[in-house]
């Protein structure tokens, strides 16, 4: 007969217990963001990127990405306006599915990679929402083509606990909609949309 799952798990905890064996309880996964482990984190590179989306033409939504963003996220969910945020986005790391326009978007019509390789964000606040604690505004700077402009993001909260391999993860997404023209790329203007979708998604693992 097969024994379930949850069944092994008692019997294997028995077996720890009687031949004298040490169990570490271990942080249960969770969605209530005051239960959170407080702590440095860094973002897993693997688990998180940026899509952004704009309006081409009025033919459609051009979607891309940005990969191997670099982030830093100190977390207090005693004091949730206490936690802060740092990332940066390589920008020649940028991911459109379309080698003509990767190399389009290196040249000075859009980020100028040559002088400006990188985007940095620097949080300067964080507020809970008072209806969702799982939600969060982060308003903070980001620096562009050498341009610093505020920029808010709407974050929710999805869930903090023991990750696969080993480790402790909080993982987050955000919105954010940004105007292009404010950093000084109005390459294709209104052809191409101002406003720039952002989509954020973030696994962050707590420093050791």
């Amino acid at each position: 007969m097969r024994i379930p799952f949850t069944r092994y798990a008692v019997v294997g905890a028995a077996v720890l217990l009687a031949a004298g064996g040490v169990v570490v309880a271990q942080a249960a996964l969770t969605q209530n963001p005051a239960q959170v482990t407080a702590g440095d984190y860094d973002l897993e590179s693997a688990h998180g990127k940026i899509t952004w989306s704009v309006k081409h033409m009025g033919f459609s939504t051009y979607v891309g990405q940005f990969v191997n963003v670099k982030a830093e996220l100190t977390l207090d969910p005693a004091n949730p306006s206490a936690s802060t945020l740092t990332a940066t986005i390589p920008l020649t790391d940028v991911a459109p599915n379309d080698d003509a326009l990767k190399a389009h978007l290196q040249t000075a019509d859009f980020f100028d990679t040559a002088n400006h390789p990188t985007a940095t964000f620097v949080s300067r606040s964080v507020t809970v929402d008072a209806d969702d604690v799982n939600e969060a505004t982060v308003v903070g700077d980001l620096t562009l083509r050498g341009v610093t402009k505020p920029v808010t993001i709407e974050v929710q909260f999805n869930q903090a606990g023991p990750a696969m391999g080993g480790g402790y993860k909080a993982g987050f997404d955000g919105e954010a909609t940004i105007k292009r023209s404010e950093f000084g790329i109005d390459y294709a203007l209104p052809a191409v949309s101002d406003e720039v979708e952002l989509h954020i998604e973030g696994e962050f693992v707590l420093k050791q």
